[in-house]
Order: C-alpha cells, then structure tokens, then sequence
C-alpha cells in the first residue's frame, strides 16, 4: 500500500507548499495530496506553480486515479479531493461556499484508508478547516503536523489546530517536510536493516526490553491518569509508543521511558494516544439496516405501564454510534406509527474529550457521505460549515464518561451496542465483558458487537439471531458460578481485592497450627464484615444472620442495604463518622426490629494499616448478655428500666441519628446548589463571549467581503491594462522581445517569431540557446553590456533571407526605476535599404 500524505492550506499557503516541496527528497516512497481552497469559478494554477520547487511530478488529480509513490497530486477547482482504496475520489462540494471543508474531508479519508500510517500537514490559511481532519487521523494513531503560527501569513486555520490538542509536531514549512520524510521512513514496515537514521534504535531494542519498558510505562499511565490500559492488546500499545517514540525522536522505548518520568504533560498526552477514537454514522449500513427492519421495532414495543426501554452504547468515542442508533430507534417508531416514548440511551467512553464532542453534536459536512440525505433534513439542522444533531435526537442520548473494565455497567437494558471496542482488548478482558454484559442485559434484550467480533467462549450467554450482522440475543440459561467477575472500584480488580472478595469456600490450611487458628476464628472470633467507603462489602467473617439479611430484588452487597432494621440507621451514621474518626465508633445496646430481645453490641472502625487496606472500614457484631430479671423493686430503690423505657430511647437515639443524616444531606445539597449556580453562571458569561465573537465574525466577513469586492475591481482593471498593452504591441507591428536580469525570455511579441525561433515552451529559456535568422552573433554580448552600462545600443542588422533590421537594445525599468531586464526591438528598415541600394546605383 503507498502511503499518503495529505497536506491542506488556504490563504497564504502557496509560499507554505512551495517551502515545503522545496524540501521534500526525490524518493521518499510517499504519495502527497494537496488541497487548498481555490476560487471554483478560475481555473488553477496551483499545479504549475509547485512544479516549479520540486523534482516531483506534480500533477493534478483525476477521478478514480491510482496513486503512485514520489508524485505530488493536486486538488482541481470546485471538487472535493479523497482517497479510497488506492485510488483518489472527485466529488461534487456543497453549493454554499460557506459549508466546504475540504480539507476534513481529505485528512478524513486518509485516517479510514491508512489508519496509523495516514499523515496530515496543516498549513497556512483562515478559518478552522482541518481540525476535525486532524483528530480524526490522530484518533487512528497517525501523524499530525502544523505549521508554526508566527510564520503563516494567515494562522487561523494552525493556531485552531494546535489549540484544540490534536497536532502532534509544530514546524516551519521545511522542517516539517523532513520530520515526514524522517518519521515515515524510520516506521516503514518493510524495514529489515537497522540505520543509523533517525527512529532507527526502534527496530535494535530486543523483545524483552520494549515489554519491561511498556510495563513501566503502563505503570506510570495508571499512577497518573488512575485507569489500568494493561488489558489492551500489545501489540496496540507497542504502535502507539512507537509512534510517541518517533515524534520525540527519540532513539527507543527506555529513553522514552526517562522522558515520561520527566514530563508528567507527556503522559496525559500518551493516554490519549492510547484511546481509539473511530467512528462514523451507520457504520457498516447493512448491519444497521438488519437491526432496523428485524430487530427494533420488536425490541421498542412495550405495553402500558412499562419503563421506559434502555440502551446502552459502550465506548461511543465522539457520539456517532449512540446518534446512529437514535435515528435508528426513531425511524423504526415512526413506521410502526407507534406512540410509545423514545428509548433512553446511555453513551458512554473512557476520552472526556470525546464526551465532549459528542454532547455538543455537530459535525463537519463531510458527514453528508455518511447520513443519506433524508436523514440529514430529518435529523440535522445545517450551519455553516457542519451540521448539528436536533434536539430530539440529542434529548434521547445522555453521555457519560466512564471505563467499561473498572466501573460498575448499567443494567435493566433492552439493547447493548459495543462495536469495534473488544478487539483492542485482550483475551482474558473480552472473556470477562460478556458476562457483564450478560448481567445488564434483561431477558431476550439484544446484544450488537463490531464486524470483527464474537462472543467467544460464552456462546452459551447469547443466541446468535444474525452472525453476519453480529446480532445477538441474551439467552434465559443461568450464568455459570463463577463467571461473573464484577469489580466495583479499582480497589476490586487489584490482586488485594481478590484476596477480600466475598468466597464461599476457605482454601484447606497447609499445616496443623493454621488449621487451630480457622477453628478459633470460627468459634470465637467476632461477626465482623470489611466494607469500602460506600459501604459495599467486600469480606464476611463468622456468621451475620442476625444483623444482616439480602435484599429483595436485584442482588446488592451494600452494608446500608443489608442491615437489619433498627440498626441500619445508626450503623449508616457510625460508618460515615468512623471515616474521619482517629478512634473506633462504638454503638452499645441494640435491638434488631425483627428481633426486639435481641441485643447487639457494634463497633466501626476504619482502617489505616496495613496498607492495602487504607480507606476500608471495619465493622464488628458483638452479641451482648441478656439483661437479668429483677425482683420488684423497694422502697427507695433505683427504679427498673422497662422494655418500652428502653424502646423509647432507641427510638430517640434513631431520631438524633436520622436528624444528623438529614443535616449533612441538606449540607451537601447546599454545596451542590451553589456550584450548580456557579456553573450556570460562567454557561451565561461563556454564551455571552460567543454571541460577541459571532457579532465579530460577522463583521469580519463584511469587511472581507468589502476588501475582497476592491481586490476585484483592481484585478479588472490590471486586467484592462493587459489587454491594451496586447493590443498596443500587436498595432505596432514591431517585432519585440523581453528579456530578465539573467537574459532569459520573459515574453515576446507574434512579429518576433519571424525573426528568432520562438515557442510557448521557451518562455525561460537564455537568449544564448536561441536561433535568429540575423546576421549578429554578438547579439547577446550586447545585450549583457546594455545592462552594465545602461546605455541603450542600435544596430541595422542583415538577416539570411536578404532582410534589413534595426535592432534597438534598451534596459527594462519598472515603474520604481529598477532595472528587471532588457527590451530588444526589431524595426524592418528592408525597403529603406533597398532604395539606398537602387540610389547609390545611380
């Protein structure tokens, strides 16, 4: 496959291309395809004048063309230029100027074509086309550059891109020219002998090295960023640390390894590297149409007094999946003629950048590739340059940052989309998804995985109902014990956790003294259960029946849930105050509602040591003796606590606790009132600087109209001018020739092809290497003394067919008197000559 690189400019950017081709070697192996923003109504000259600062061939392009290495491709007036499979593709922009990004739809292209061998170069130019291109190559793991902003003649369309994040390298026109030919070449997969180029040391480094390095590196991803990228495939990380590896240039995965523990900023730019980002509206539009006509219309009915159906879309990257499928999902309504309301879809991706992207809905024009036009007028709402999501689509969709490993899933769902997710995953995290996803799954819900994916090993969890289309159905069969690993917090996936997990059975001891101490334990040692600062249990010591009992309904492990009444409130006070407490909470003398003469002593404790532990909380059930009946009492005696006495004080002790609870709610409520308000303030002041810098924008483009209405006007008259000055050298009918400071052709008029031997194609050429019919080989020594001296020079000169000339040889002076070359004029003194013949005869 020859690999493309997509260079984009606008305004100012011919300078930008020439320095950059000017720079490019002559067998680089790399295909460049170039578009800028052209006038659609002129023809361009954009190919002409490239070729004039590269040995490439520069070409422009052609519908269907294959693209060769070490050519140069230019995008022709009024087209949209894009590459698929191989070839270069020609469409037809929209008719409103305004909506034309054909640099997206380019840099697009590539990132669907080339994956993380696709390259876009961003150069000078206005606006901010280019930007969604380039995140989408990024989002491939290719490479993205940008011209420094202080040296484009226009640096709206860099500046946007290096702000929005997405540009990997920042150069001049011709440093940025070697980085490619450098990186591209140092990454090549037929490289088979290492050099010392640069990226070289990559292909040296042995096997076991770049694993050690890749687990540091993990490491250090999961101390900084707090999420755990070891179940990605290796091979997915080992490109995407190449990649970092050979933007730093840096010479292997060790010395990049010193260079993340130096830059903390590196890091959060390589966890983002290491998300894939790839989508697109209706991706493979079969499998959708499968799901739409077959499926959905009988997974959205439901009968009164049913919730609402659910959908969950895992790892939605900027949106278009999740809004696919509520397009979907309306359509399918719409041709029931149902009046149902429209299911609620949660979208959810580990990339908070993502997240927000596809919460503001609008994407660039290029979509239109995409969304047939229908669905463009029936769910989008066009503006300039993009096209927004309707609300209604956006109202069904609620987007959520979340990681699909670590945090809890959502449940009670009709509809499970993870598509082109699980194969950047390993093995062993694919076989630990499904039965998750089996979990949040109601009974007969429907399951929708990427073209490249299966279920796997638990075929048993879902019934296949379209294998090509990847249409699955959660099947009634029982989960096997044991199959659902269901962590809850990153504390639950580590090796620790595994160790506190809930267990039903207790590994047999490896010796006599380990065997004596499990009898004490479970003999005389304490109920007590270990929970995490939410309460959610995660080891039970010795028996706790009598303070805690499942909850009906789903299963849930939570302590608050769990216990009995009469100590749940108390217990949920203790726990929330034993967090911060130096000390154990004791809670001495209580009753369980259920079992009234049963008296319980409760002590929480949270826990400090050892370290693995730190945050948990401790919660220990001590059975307190049974009050001993008292003889009535005499006179002048204590007076004996009742039953109903010690009742009352319970209840009041419950009252204070529940009071207490109710306190710290309305606190916390409070807090989040006023950040709601703080935020809704700086929503106001933010849409207040938009609607200010729109009134700017628009009075920008006026002015651009004014100046660009002036621009033509004066092209007009320049173009007047010309055409007098033809006109004027054409009635003349004096044969002239124009020459530069180095004496080369710069134009000549039709009477001087009679003389001296002249095409279009020798404009350029030195006078020198031209033949004449004259009589006068110092014609050119002349020439040069006349731009040394500034002294015109005029010679009556023969020619080989028996013609007399008057050859005039003047400087060329522009209007600011600078001297720019040499006029030569020939004037036919033939007949003058041949009446001073016939007189000097007589």
């Amino acid at each position: 496959m020859i690999r493309a690189v997509g260079i984009g400019a606008s305004a100012g950017g011919l300078q930008a291309l020439a320095t950059f081709f000017g720079e490019v070697p002559a067998d680089t192996g790399l295909a460049y395809i170039v578009v800028q923003h052209l006038d659609p109504t002129h023809k361009a000259m954009l190919a002409e004048l490239l070729q004039r600062s590269t040995s490439l061939t520069v070409a422009e392009a052609q519908d269907a063309q294959v693209i060769q290495a070490n050519r140069v491709y230019v995008i022709p007036p009024n087209r949209e230029l894009t590459l698929s499979l191989g070839r270069l593709r020609l469409n037809r922009p929209p008719e409103i100027r305004g909506r034309r990004l054909p640099i997206d739809a380019l840099f697009c292209s590539l990132a669907r074509e080339q994956g993380d061998l696709a390259t876009g170069v961003l150069l000078s130019g206005m606006g901010s086309d280019g930007v969604l291109g380039l995140h989408a190559i990024r989002g491939q793991g290719g490479l993205t550059l940008a011209q420094t902003p202080a040296s484009a003649q226009f640096d709206s369309m860099p500046s946007n891109a290096i702000a929005s994040g997405c540009v990997d390298i920042i150069g001049l026109p011709d440093e940025l020219a070697r980085r490619v030919a450098q990186i591209r070449a140092a990454s090549a997969e037929d490289r088979t002998e290492p050099t010392a180029s640069e990226g070289a040391l990559l292909h040296i480094e042995s096997d076991e090295t770049r694993l050690s390095a890749l687990k540091r590196i993990l490491e250090l991803l999961r101390t900084h960023c707090k999420r755990d990228l070891s179940l990605y495939k290796t091979s997915t990380l080992l490109r995407r640390i190449e990649r970092r590896v050979a933007i730093h240039r840096l010479p292997g995965f060790l010395a990049y390894v010193a260079f993340l523990e130096a830059n903390p900023r590196e890091l959060e730019l390589m966890f983002a590297e290491m998300l894939i980002g790839v989508t697109s509206f209706f991706r493979d539009p079969q499998a959708w149409q499968e799901l739409q006509d077959k499926f959905l219309p009988a997974l959205l009915r439901q009968e009164d007094g049913q919730p609402r159906r659910r959908a969950w879309v895992v790892g939605c990257s900027t949106g278009e999946e999740a809004y696919s499928l509520a397009m979907a999902c309306c359509e399918a309504q719409e041709s029931e003629s149902s009046t149902q309301p429209r299911p609620q879809i949660f979208a959810t991706d580990l990339s908070a950048e993502a997240i927000a992207f596809a919460r503001r809905g609008r994407y660039p024009a290029h979509i239109a590739s995409e969304v047939s036009a229908g669905r463009l007028a029936r769910f989008f709402t066009a503006h300039e340059g993009s096209y927004q999501v309707c609300k209604e689509i956006r109202d069904m969709v609620l987007f959520a940052q979340h990681d699909v490993i670590m945090d809890p899933p959502f449940t009670r769902l009709d509809f499970l989309s993870c598509r082109n997710l699980l194969i950047y995953f390993n093995g062993m995290l694919q076989r630990r998804l499904m039965p998750i996803f089996h979990y949040s799954l109601c009974p007969n819900a429907v399951l929708m995985l990427g073209s490249a994916e299966t279920v796997g090993a638990t075929s048993d969890l879902f019934v296949p109902l379209n294998l090509k289309a990847r249409i699955y159905r959660r099947s009634a069969q029982p989960m096997r014990s044991g199959l659902l690993d269901f962590p809850v917090n990153p504390l639950a996936a580590s090796p620790r956790a595994q160790e506190l997990s809930v267990s039903a059975t207790v590994p047999p001891p490896g010796n006599l003294q380990a065997l004596a101490d499990q009898i004490l334990l479970q003999s005389f040692a304490p109920a007590a259960v270990l929970v995490n600062p939410e309460g959610d249990i995660v080891y039970i010591s010795g028996r706790t029946g009598r303070y805690l009992e499942p909850a009906a309904g789903k299963a849930n492990w939570n302590i608050h849930v769990m216990a009995r009444p009469g100590l749940r409130t108390q217990l949920a006070s203790a726990l929330r105050d034993a967090i911060s407490a130096p000390a154990a909470i004791e809670l001495p003398g209580l009753r369980s509602d259920d079992a009234p003469d049963h008296i319980v002593n409760i002590t929480v404790q949270a826990l400090r040591e050892p370290k693995a532990m730190d945050g948990m909380v401790l919660i220990v059930f001590r059975d307190a003796p049974q009050p001993r009946k008292r003889k009535p009492r005499r006179s002048g005696q204590t007076p004996q606590v009742t039953p109903e006495q010690e009742e009352i004080r319970r209840l009041v002790e419950e009252i204070r606790a529940q009071r207490q609870e109710t306190q710290a709610s309305k606190e916390e409520l409070q807090a989040t009132n006023e950040e709601l308000q703080s935020i809704n303030e700086e929503l106001q002041s933010a849409n207040e600087e938009l609607t200010t810098s729109k009134e700017e924008a628009q009075s920008m483009n006026e002015e651009l109209q004014t100046l660009n209405s002036e621009l033509q006007s004066k092209l007009d008259d320049l173009a007047l001018a010309q055409s007098d000055m033809q006109n004027l050298l054409n009635s003349t009918d004096i044969a002239t020739l124009f020459l530069d400071k180095d004496l080369n052709v710069r134009r000549f008029t039709p009477q001087a092809t009679k003389i001296i031997h002249l095409r279009d194609a020798d404009i350029g050429r030195p006078l020198s290497d031209l033949t004449t019919t004259l009589n006068y080989p110092e014609l050119n020594e002349d020439a040069r003394e006349t731009l040394r001296t500034l002294v015109f020079s005029e010679k009556q000169v023969s020619t080989t067919d028996q013609l007399w000339f008057s050859v005039r040889i003047m400087p060329y002076r522009t209007l600011a008197n600078v001297i720019q070359g040499a006029v030569i004029t020939f004037f036919d003194i033939s007949a003058a000559k041949k009446l001073e013949a016939s007189l000097r005869k007589e």
